[in-house]
């Protein structure tokens, strides 16, 4: 893969994702059923047939993906699933890689939901052979259409209640939810399952990241049916692959990721409230701080506080802004990061340690290094952070 762009996929999650949905849609994107059906047929797992077939939703081409399974209902653990991964001879290894992580994912949240240790959960509809099936065979059509990397868009759900192993529960379900933490879901009036635990799964092992759709040059479209035929607006689950820039791309390396921007207009607070809030809220698990001097009503002055947040951490971001400024509102919006790939390297300044971060395009040596540095050193920091910069440039140190 070196030096060549790699292959992406992203998967649109605006009518929810299934287990039989993302198969059927890279079915519907040019993965071949003969490639992925063969590899299926080295899992010890008997019975079954598996047919790709054409069909529509709400007027829009889409494949359907029919299984019939002769033993159906059968529990399996963590356990039983490695066993049968890791004794498929004709698995491709980064498809067995893939396969081990959507199901370890789906036993970590099983384990978290039930309160026992993931290796001892049992695998209800998501161990079944139909299951196993849509799991493997998603990763086995990932290998035959190239993939490198996967993507996903905002995941939609559906509301009331569905029928599971363990009873009526609330939709989405607990395991869904469980599974999703972190990623961008969207409720939607439709009283069905959208989005189930086999779908969710798959996007817990296989996505990097959910957002829009990234930059990358269209090769190949899908869009895998689910079960119903909703009028208005149909039930697929759309899938884009592509090739991601190439190396001279300016963004070449990057990873995206869906991240939030709380916002709130303060103009009764001090410069050193503002700091410490910068500084609390850093430590509360922002990615970034800052503030930006603004004219208020009626010409006061005031400060536009902002802060860069995961999904996640952003209740407790917003106690810290309310809390420290006083503020009566916030504001929060969704942002898209590319974030370029950096490390960090230690060098020596005339007998001093410093910090420098590497990155595609710079080397930035850390402020309270060189500080500390020039203090012992009597030099200016800048000069400490231009040495420091220039060692990290030098061939073989990053």
């Amino acid at each position: 893969m070196s030096g060549q762009p790699a292959t992406a996929l992203w998967w649109h999650c605006f009518s929810g994702v299934a287990g039989d949905m993302a198969l059927a849609s890279l079915f519907d994107a040019g993965a071949s059923p003969e490639e992925v059906v063969s590899g299926l047929r080295s899992l010890p797992v008997g019975g079954w047939e598996l047919t790709p077939r054409p069909t529509t939703r709400a007027g829009l081409a889409a494949t359907e993906l029919v299984i019939e399974v002769e033993e159906d209902g059968v529990e399996r653990t963590w356990a039983d699933i490695a066993k049968i991964l890791s004794s498929a001879a004709a698995l491709p290894e980064r498809a067995r890689r893939r396969g081990e992580k959507v199901f370890m994912a789906l036993a970590v949240a099983e384990g978290r939901l039930h309160g026992v240790a993931p290796e001892e959960v049992h695998f209800h509809e998501v161990g079944s052979t139909d299951a196993v099936l849509d799991v493997v065979g998603t990763c086995l059509a990932l290998e035959s259409l190239g993939v490198d990397v996967v993507y996903a868009s905002p995941v939609a759900v559906g509301t009331g209640t569905v029928r599971s192993a363990h009873g009526l529960l609330p939709n989405p379900a607990p395991a869904v939810l469980e599974l999703l933490k972190g990623a961008p879901v969207q409720g939607t009036d439709q009283a069905h399952e959208l989005t189930t635990p086999t779908g969710a799964a798959l996007l817990a092992g296989l996505a990097v990241s959910f957002g829009p759709l990234p930059a990358l040059e269209v090769k190949a479209t899908g869009y895998g049916a689910g079960a119903r035929d909703t009028p208005g607006t149909p039930n697929v689950l759309q899938a884009v692959v592509g090739k991601l820039p190439t190396p001279e791309h300016p963004l070449a390396g990057a990873t995206s990721r869906q991240l939030r921007v709380l916002e709130a207009n303060v103009d009764d607070v001090t410069g050193e409230v503002l700091a410490h809030t910068i500084a609390t809220l850093l430590a509360a698990g922002a990615l970034d701080a800052w503030a930006v001097p603004a004219v208020g009503k009626k010409g006061r002055p005031a400060h536009v506080l902002s802060a860069l947040a995961q999904p996640e951490d952003v209740p407790a971001l917003v106690a810290v802004v309310l809390q420290e400024t006083g503020a009566l509102g916030i504001r929060q919006q969704a942002v898209e990061r590319w974030a370029l790939p950096r490390s960090s390297v230690e060098v020596d300044v005339a007998g001093h340690n410093v910090r420098v971060k590497v990155g595609p395009y710079r080397a930035k040596a850390e402020y309270d290094d060189c500080a500390r540095a020039a203090a012992a050193l009597g030099l200016p920091v800048r000069e400490v952070a231009r040495l420091a910069e220039q060692q990290a440039a030098k061939p073989g140190i990053a």
